[in-house]
């Protein structure tokens, strides 16, 4: 993976708002004020003297990653695998999941940054901005706890990275929205949260504490944004947005075959990616993320217009 890779240029126009006076709507003005009340400090917030026993967290885990394959293993190397395999399994796991997340907070600076350009709203300008200051401390704070407390980076995922390099090639600064704020700020939302769940690591629980706060308000923020927005599109626009977050849906689905891990463990990729794909245990866990996120579509009315396409499209996806 290269170390610096440049977006395809997308032809998009700078939009100066001229217009300061209050706005009726508070929503926006509201969620701007809770962001600053609640700006921490990656550096001086968390608790990075907290020692963490990786392999220790794993070995607790390892029962959890057992079952996750359980039944679905018969005729491959993961049939042959010891307890400690699974325990590396789980390890790696961890590493790549925060890693993504990692990559998926850049992608958001980077989209904040694009929605400050080109939103017409000057509240949406603004806290754009805002969660731009969000987003670099969340790459901030992974990335330090990948380098001190666990054993580096994985590199970005191919679907999460191909998603994220058509999202910010788009000119349509609503598509940046729904892509950025409804499917991938919403997918890892719910993702933070089970991990909070699940993990009794207390440094990683007070970091995902800390964000999972900040993207809630992200979320908000888009379907606030869209929620105006999309009463005023025309039915091929919708239909247009319909495809895309099918496209993204699917996209970003994928991505949570875990391709990278298996690569490190010597599996075959799509070995092991088949066997994700099979294990009921993963098909609910992938549904659990998604339910908020496919939520937030219905709210917006994507799922149900032209007579329930997308619903129906996800539905023969698997969601």
């Amino acid at each position: 993976m290269k170390v610096m890779e440049q977006v395809p240029r997308a032809d998009i126009a700078a939009c100066f708002s001229w217009q300061y006076q209050p706005t009726t709507d508070t929503r926006l003005p509201d969620l701007y004020e809770r962001a600053k009340a609640s700006m921490w400090n990656a550096s001086r917030d968390l608790p990075w003297e907290t020692p963490v026993d990786v392999e220790a967290l794993a070995e607790a885990d390892g029962s959890r990653h057992v079952g996750l394959a359980a039944g679905d293993i018969s005729g491959t190397a993961l049939a042959r695998w010891s307890r400690r395999n699974w325990i590396e399994f789980a390890m790696e796991s961890q590493n790549w999941t925060l890693s993504q997340f990692l990559h998926g907070e850049q992608g958001a600076l980077l989209a904040a940054g694009r929605l400050v350009e080109t939103t017409p709203s000057l509240d949406a300008k603004i806290y754009a901005g805002i969660q731009a200051a969000d987003e670099a401390r969340h790459v901030e704070a992974f990335s330090r706890y990948l380098d001190t407390k666990l054993s580096g980076h994985y590199n970005v995922n191919h679907h999460l990275r191909t998603f994220m390099f058509d999202l910010l090639s788009d000119s349509r600064w609503d598509i940046t929205f729904l892509g950025m704020q409804i499917m991938i700020e919403g997918l890892a939302l719910a993702a933070f949260g089970l991990l909070y769940q699940t993990t009794t690591e207390p440094l990683l629980r007070k970091l995902l504490k800390l964000v999972r706060a900040d993207e809630a308000r992200h979320v908000a923020f888009g379907l606030t944004e869209l929620q105006c927005v999309y009463p005023g599109l025309t039915s091929a626009e919708l239909a247009e947005r319909q495809e895309f977050a099918l496209e993204a849906a699917i996209r970003l689905r994928d991505r949570l075959l875990r391709q990278e891990v298996w690569d490190r463990l010597g599996v075959p990729r799509a070995e092991g990616a088949e066997v994700l794909r099979r294990s009921s245990a993963h098909h609910a866990f992938q549904n659990s993320l998604f339910v908020k996120v496919l939520g937030n579509c219905e709210r917006l009315g994507l799922l149900d217009f032209r007579s329930r396409w997308l619903r129906e499209k996800l539905t023969q996806y698997g969601f």
